[in-house]
Protein backbone atom coordinates (compact mmCIF):
# COMPACT_ATOMS: atom_id res chain seq x y z
CA UNK A 1 0.00 0.00 0.00
CA UNK A 2 1.51 3.29 -1.13
CA UNK A 3 1.74 5.98 1.53
CA UNK A 4 -0.12 9.16 0.63
CA UNK A 5 1.31 12.60 1.54
CA UNK A 6 0.85 13.25 5.25
CA UNK A 7 0.67 16.23 7.57
CA UNK A 8 4.16 17.37 8.69
CA UNK A 9 3.25 16.71 12.35
CA UNK A 10 2.71 13.04 11.50
CA UNK A 11 6.23 12.45 10.19
CA UNK A 12 7.36 10.77 13.48
CA UNK A 13 4.51 8.29 13.11
CA UNK A 14 5.68 7.48 9.59
CA UNK A 15 9.22 6.95 10.89
CA UNK A 16 7.76 4.60 13.47
CA UNK A 17 6.04 4.67 16.83
CA UNK A 18 4.81 2.13 19.36
CA UNK A 19 1.36 3.16 20.63
CA UNK A 20 -0.18 1.77 23.79
CA UNK A 21 -3.94 1.80 23.41
CA UNK A 22 -6.57 0.88 26.00
CA UNK A 23 -9.04 -0.88 23.70
CA UNK A 24 -12.66 -0.20 24.63
CA UNK A 25 -15.38 -2.81 24.92
CA UNK A 26 -17.04 -3.95 21.66
CA UNK A 27 -14.26 -2.58 19.44
CA UNK A 28 -12.32 -5.09 17.37
CA UNK A 29 -8.54 -4.81 17.27
CA UNK A 30 -8.84 -3.87 13.59
CA UNK A 31 -11.27 -1.07 14.51
CA UNK A 32 -8.51 0.39 16.68
CA UNK A 33 -5.92 0.05 13.91
CA UNK A 34 -8.30 1.73 11.47
CA UNK A 35 -8.83 4.61 13.92
CA UNK A 36 -5.05 5.17 14.10
CA UNK A 37 -4.73 5.04 10.31
CA UNK A 38 -7.45 7.62 9.82
CA UNK A 39 -6.20 9.94 12.57
CA UNK A 40 -2.56 9.92 11.48
CA UNK A 41 -2.92 9.42 7.74
CA UNK A 42 -0.35 6.61 7.99
CA UNK A 43 -1.25 3.53 5.95
CA UNK A 44 1.34 1.20 7.50
CA UNK A 45 -0.23 0.41 10.88
CA UNK A 46 -0.69 -2.93 12.65
CA UNK A 47 -1.38 -4.43 16.07
CA UNK A 48 0.72 -6.87 18.07
CA UNK A 49 -1.87 -9.37 19.29
CA UNK A 50 -5.64 -9.49 18.90
CA UNK A 51 -8.07 -8.64 21.68
CA UNK A 52 -11.60 -9.98 21.20
CA UNK A 53 -14.44 -7.41 20.93
CA UNK A 54 -15.72 -8.39 24.40
CA UNK A 55 -12.28 -7.81 25.96
CA UNK A 56 -10.75 -4.51 26.98
CA UNK A 57 -7.24 -3.41 27.81
CA UNK A 58 -3.77 -3.12 26.39
CA UNK A 59 -3.36 -3.24 22.62
CA UNK A 60 0.07 -2.48 21.16
CA UNK A 61 -0.19 -0.70 17.81
CA UNK A 62 2.87 -0.04 15.67
CA UNK A 63 3.12 2.56 12.91
CA UNK A 64 5.48 3.09 10.00
CA UNK A 65 8.85 1.35 10.20
CA UNK A 66 8.08 0.03 13.69
CA UNK A 67 5.60 -2.47 12.23
CA UNK A 68 8.71 -4.65 11.85
CA UNK A 69 8.69 -5.01 15.65
CA UNK A 70 5.19 -6.54 15.78
CA UNK A 71 6.34 -10.17 16.01
CA UNK A 72 8.71 -9.23 18.83
CA UNK A 73 5.87 -7.74 20.89
CA UNK A 74 3.48 -10.58 20.04
CA UNK A 75 5.87 -13.08 21.63
CA UNK A 76 5.92 -11.30 24.99
CA UNK A 77 4.30 -12.63 28.18
CA UNK A 78 0.80 -11.31 28.85
CA UNK A 79 -1.27 -10.63 31.96
CA UNK A 80 -5.08 -10.80 32.04
CA UNK A 81 -7.74 -10.20 34.67
CA UNK A 82 -11.42 -10.99 34.41
CA UNK A 83 -14.16 -13.37 35.44
CA UNK A 84 -15.51 -16.82 34.65
CA UNK A 85 -19.17 -17.60 35.18
CA UNK A 86 -19.67 -21.16 36.42
CA UNK A 87 -22.76 -23.26 35.88
CA UNK A 88 -23.17 -22.92 32.10
CA UNK A 89 -21.23 -23.11 28.86
CA UNK A 90 -21.40 -21.26 25.54
CA UNK A 91 -20.45 -22.29 22.00
CA UNK A 92 -17.87 -19.48 21.78
CA UNK A 93 -16.65 -19.99 25.39
CA UNK A 94 -17.60 -16.36 26.12
CA UNK A 95 -20.69 -14.11 25.94
CA UNK A 96 -20.72 -13.81 22.14
CA UNK A 97 -23.17 -16.73 22.29
CA UNK A 98 -25.98 -17.60 24.68
CA UNK A 99 -25.30 -19.65 27.84
CA UNK A 100 -26.57 -23.24 27.79
CA UNK A 101 -26.07 -26.56 29.59
CA UNK A 102 -26.95 -25.11 32.99
CA UNK A 103 -25.58 -26.91 36.05
CA UNK A 104 -25.65 -26.29 39.83
CA UNK A 105 -22.67 -24.59 41.51
CA UNK A 106 -23.80 -24.45 45.17
CA UNK A 107 -21.54 -27.36 46.10
CA UNK A 108 -18.37 -25.64 44.82
CA UNK A 109 -16.01 -24.53 47.59
CA UNK A 110 -13.05 -22.17 47.68
CA UNK A 111 -10.78 -25.19 48.02
CA UNK A 112 -12.27 -26.71 44.84
CA UNK A 113 -11.58 -23.50 42.92
CA UNK A 114 -8.01 -23.08 44.14
CA UNK A 115 -7.02 -26.72 43.65
CA UNK A 116 -8.50 -26.85 40.15
CA UNK A 117 -6.58 -23.71 39.16
CA UNK A 118 -3.35 -25.56 39.97
CA UNK A 119 -4.15 -28.14 37.27
CA UNK A 120 -3.84 -25.42 34.63
CA UNK A 121 -0.66 -23.81 35.96
CA UNK A 122 2.58 -24.54 34.12
CA UNK A 123 3.14 -25.97 30.64
CA UNK A 124 -0.14 -27.40 29.34
CA UNK A 125 -1.79 -28.43 26.09
CA UNK A 126 -4.73 -26.23 25.17
CA UNK A 127 -7.29 -26.59 22.37
CA UNK A 128 -8.12 -23.18 20.83
CA UNK A 129 -11.82 -22.29 20.52
CA UNK A 130 -13.58 -23.40 17.34
CA UNK A 131 -14.85 -19.81 17.12
CA UNK A 132 -11.42 -18.19 16.69
CA UNK A 133 -9.43 -16.48 13.94
CA UNK A 134 -6.95 -19.35 13.60
CA UNK A 135 -6.70 -20.63 10.02
CA UNK A 136 -7.15 -24.24 8.97
CA UNK A 137 -6.94 -25.25 5.32
CA UNK A 138 -6.88 -21.55 4.45
CA UNK A 139 -10.13 -20.75 6.27
CA UNK A 140 -10.77 -18.99 9.58
CA UNK A 141 -12.10 -21.41 12.19
CA UNK A 142 -14.98 -19.11 13.13
CA UNK A 143 -16.11 -19.01 9.48
CA UNK A 144 -16.24 -22.80 9.40
CA UNK A 145 -17.93 -23.01 12.81
CA UNK A 146 -20.67 -20.55 11.79
CA UNK A 147 -21.47 -22.80 8.83
CA UNK A 148 -21.93 -25.72 11.21
CA UNK A 149 -18.86 -27.56 9.95
CA UNK A 150 -17.30 -30.10 12.31
CA UNK A 151 -13.81 -28.86 13.12
CA UNK A 152 -10.96 -30.82 14.63
CA UNK A 153 -8.51 -28.46 16.30
CA UNK A 154 -5.22 -29.87 17.51
CA UNK A 155 -4.06 -28.95 21.03
CA UNK A 156 -1.23 -26.44 21.32
CA UNK A 157 1.41 -26.10 24.01
CA UNK A 158 1.06 -22.94 26.11
CA UNK A 159 2.49 -21.83 29.43
CA UNK A 160 0.36 -20.43 32.23
CA UNK A 161 2.89 -18.99 34.64
CA UNK A 162 0.32 -17.84 37.22
CA UNK A 163 -3.40 -18.61 37.60
CA UNK A 164 -4.71 -16.79 40.65
CA UNK A 165 -8.31 -16.78 41.88
CA UNK A 166 -8.70 -13.23 43.21
CA UNK A 167 -12.37 -13.16 44.28
CA UNK A 168 -15.28 -15.59 44.53
CA UNK A 169 -18.88 -14.47 44.05
CA UNK A 170 -20.56 -17.64 42.77
CA UNK A 171 -21.47 -18.23 40.06
CA UNK A 172 -18.72 -15.73 39.16
CA UNK A 173 -15.06 -16.38 39.86
CA UNK A 174 -12.54 -13.58 39.32
CA UNK A 175 -8.97 -14.32 38.22
CA UNK A 176 -5.55 -13.05 37.25
CA UNK A 177 -3.53 -15.01 34.68
CA UNK A 178 0.06 -14.59 33.52
CA UNK A 179 0.60 -16.57 30.33
CA UNK A 180 2.57 -17.12 27.14
CA UNK A 181 1.56 -15.90 23.73
CA UNK A 182 -1.03 -18.13 22.05
CA UNK A 183 -3.00 -18.74 25.25
CA UNK A 184 -6.77 -18.47 24.89
CA UNK A 185 -8.40 -17.34 28.11
CA UNK A 186 -11.76 -18.42 26.66
CA UNK A 187 -10.43 -21.97 26.36
CA UNK A 188 -9.07 -21.75 29.90
CA UNK A 189 -12.55 -20.79 31.12
CA UNK A 190 -14.14 -23.74 29.32
CA UNK A 191 -11.49 -26.23 30.48
CA UNK A 192 -11.64 -24.92 34.05
CA UNK A 193 -15.42 -25.40 34.12
CA UNK A 194 -15.10 -28.92 32.73
CA UNK A 195 -12.56 -29.81 35.41
CA UNK A 196 -14.90 -28.50 38.11
CA UNK A 197 -17.82 -30.44 36.61
CA UNK A 198 -19.98 -27.31 36.46
CA UNK A 199 -19.15 -25.86 33.07
CA UNK A 200 -17.97 -22.26 32.73
CA UNK A 201 -17.62 -19.45 30.23
CA UNK A 202 -15.59 -16.25 30.09
CA UNK A 203 -17.77 -13.34 31.25
CA UNK A 204 -15.22 -10.49 31.31
CA UNK A 205 -11.60 -10.02 30.25
CA UNK A 206 -9.02 -7.23 30.46
CA UNK A 207 -5.41 -7.37 29.30
CA UNK A 208 -3.34 -5.42 31.79
CA UNK A 209 0.18 -5.90 30.45
CA UNK A 210 2.33 -7.20 27.61
CA UNK A 211 5.94 -7.73 28.59
CA UNK A 212 7.00 -4.54 30.39
CA UNK A 213 4.18 -2.50 28.83
CA UNK A 214 1.27 -1.73 31.16
CA UNK A 215 -2.29 -0.64 30.40
CA UNK A 216 -1.71 2.12 32.97
CA UNK A 217 0.55 3.77 30.39
CA UNK A 218 -2.03 3.43 27.61
CA UNK A 219 -4.33 6.03 26.09
CA UNK A 220 -7.96 5.60 25.14
CA UNK A 221 -8.74 5.95 21.45
CA UNK A 222 -10.62 9.19 22.03
CA UNK A 223 -7.66 10.69 23.90
CA UNK A 224 -5.31 9.51 21.14
CA UNK A 225 -7.47 11.23 18.52
CA UNK A 226 -7.37 14.45 20.53
CA UNK A 227 -3.57 14.23 20.78
CA UNK A 228 -3.25 13.87 17.00
CA UNK A 229 -5.64 16.79 16.44
CA UNK A 230 -3.59 18.98 18.79
CA UNK A 231 -0.34 18.04 17.03
CA UNK A 232 -1.78 18.98 13.65
CA UNK A 233 -3.19 22.23 15.01
CA UNK A 234 0.22 23.17 16.42
CA UNK A 235 1.58 23.25 12.86
CA UNK A 236 -1.51 24.80 11.30
CA UNK A 237 -0.63 27.00 8.36
CA UNK A 238 2.35 24.91 7.29
CA UNK A 239 2.00 23.07 3.97
CA UNK A 240 1.48 19.31 4.04
CA UNK A 241 4.45 17.14 3.15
Amino acid sequence: MKQRPIHPAMQPYLEGKVLLIDKPLYWTSFDAVKKVRIATGISKVGHAGTLDPLATGLLIICTGKFTKKINEYMGMEKVYTGSFTLGSTTLTYDLESEPENFMPVDHITKENLLETAKIFTGSILQIPPAHSAIKKDGKRLYEMARKGEVIKVDPRPVTIKEFEITKIELPKVFFRVVCSTGTYIRSLANDYGNALGTGAHLSSLRRTSIGNFSVEEASGLEAFGETIFTLKQSLEGQPDA
